[in-house]
């Protein structure tokens, strides 16, 4: 354990990102599988809404520096083609 009066801050404000990360990943990775969901039971409407639903939040995780901004583009850009392949 830490001795130290900064190393013991540092160790909270660690526990306290930790758990926004972990809920900001998780609710990214539900919103990607939403969209992946959609596609897969055909349905072009819901799949554009959660599309649209999803992009934002990706982006946001981006911006708070849970996944890098590459990663976001990427998903962003595979969600969308395959979101376009229903027509």
């Amino acid at each position: 354990m830490a001795h130290h009066k900064s190393a013991l801050k540092r160790i909270k404000q660690n526990e306290r990102r930790n758990a926004r990360n972990k809920h900001v990943r998780s609710t990214l990775r539900t919103h990607i599988k939403r969209v992946r969901e959609a596609v897969a039971a055909n349905d072009v409407a819901l799949a554009k809404e959660t599309l649209q639903a999803a992009i934002p939040y990706i982006d946001s995780a981006a911006s708070k520096g849970v996944i890098h901004r590459s990663n976001a583009s990427r998903n962003v850009s595979r969600l969308s083609k395959l979101v376009g392949t229903l027509g």
